[in-house]
């Protein structure tokens, strides 16, 4: 089970993530984001991350940014993969190709398939991030998601699900929806930006250790 811990700020947070066994780590480049951090910051800890060898995928989180905004992010931040979790077009991930993602909040089950239809997917896992509607949000925001739609997607796609984990209810999560991983911000947070590691720890021993028979992705 890969687990993306996103909403990444500071150097101490992302060291604590990976030491407990993170295989992600998602920076946000939305301004209006509590969990925000600046080109010059995702720089300083990148490349302590590469002066450590650490190895983790980084993950570039924008809304509604332009492609040169994205692609220039992702030279000098030295990013794997771009999550787009806005209102960006089929046409924008087609352009980026193998290095980006989507982000979808589906409210009912027509809409998800729509999306799958809707929009490219990467041939490398994750295709698609499938998080909870919020009317005003587009992420993190600790609404739970709805697993029956999920788990309908996860189904046909290696998903990464998001929406309202936590250390508590992530085992249960995975053992209804089966994705390919799971994606965490404030469900291990001890205030908005800021995580508790204690938190994070719990979170991916309980995300890895749930017992799916007979499931290729656990």
């Amino acid at each position: 089970m890969i687990v993306k811990i996103c909403g990444i700020k500071t150097l101490s947070d992302a060291l604590a993530a990976i030491d407990v066994g993170a295989d992600m780590l998602g920076y946000n480049f939305y301004p209006k984001s509590k969990r925000y951090i600046s080109i010059k910051e995702c720089v300083e800890i990148q490349n302590d991350l590469v002066g450590r060898g650490m190895d983790v995928i980084s993950v570039g989180v924008f809304v509604n940014a332009s492609y040169k905004t994205i692609i220039n992010t992702m030279d000098i931040c030295a990013l794997n993969l771009v999550q787009l979790h806005g209102d960006e077009s089929p046409e924008l991930l087609e352009e980026l190709g193998e290095w980006a993602f989507k982000a979808i909040r589906p409210q009912s089950a027509e809409e998800a398939l729509n999306a799958l239809n809707k929009y490219p997917q990467r041939a490398d896992a994750p295709a698609l991030l499938v998080d909870a509607y919020h009317p005003s949000e587009y992420g993190g925001s600790g609404t739970v998601g709805d697993w029956s739609l999920a788990k309908e997607l996860a189904a046909q796609k290696p998903i990464l699900l998001a929406g309202g984990l936590t250390p508590e209810n992530v085992g249960e999560a995975v053992r209804q929806v089966r994705p390919w991983g799971v994606d965490v911000a404030s469900g291990v947070e001890a205030s908005p930006g800021v995580k508790d590691v204690s938190k994070i720890s719990a979170f991916i021993s309980a995300a890895k250790n749930v017992n799916l028979k007979g499931n290729p992705n656990g």
